[in-house]
């Protein structure tokens, strides 16, 4: 017996998702992207960009929860994952808060050039 092995017969760290679950997430990311298509082609003004980058980010968290097995994984792991996203989503913020500040200037020069 290896150090490895365990009573279930898999190792410590390893987890075996049920294919229905995967299918299931697979038909909710299919799901997703026809509604990403969808949205992409309406006008919500300035929420647009907010739109697009929710479908993505569960998108995203969908895939890194059940293909890449997060879910499953130590809580530590998660904690590290949502503290990732939250400055992610914090430097976005502050980025699109940033360009509407110059949004004038750039119209008034992208006016002028011939």
């Amino acid at each position: 017996m290896s150090k490895h092995d365990t009573a279930s017969g898999h190792g410590p760290g390893e987890h075996i998702s049920p294919v229905s679950a995967l299918v299931g997430v697979w038909g909710v990311l299919v799901v997703l992207t026809v509604i990403t298509v969808w949205t992409a082609r309406q006008d919500f003004g300035p929420l647009n960009l907010w739109v697009a980058l929710g479908i993505a980010t569960t998108k995203a968290a969908l895939v890194v929860l059940y293909f890449m097995h997060l879910r499953y994984d130590r809580p530590f792991n998660a904690i590290v994952f949502v503290i990732g996203i939250l400055f992610v989503g914090l430097f976005i913020g502050i980025t699109l808060i940033d360009t509407t500040e110059y949004q004038p200037t750039i119209r008034a020069i992208g006016a002028s050039v011939p």
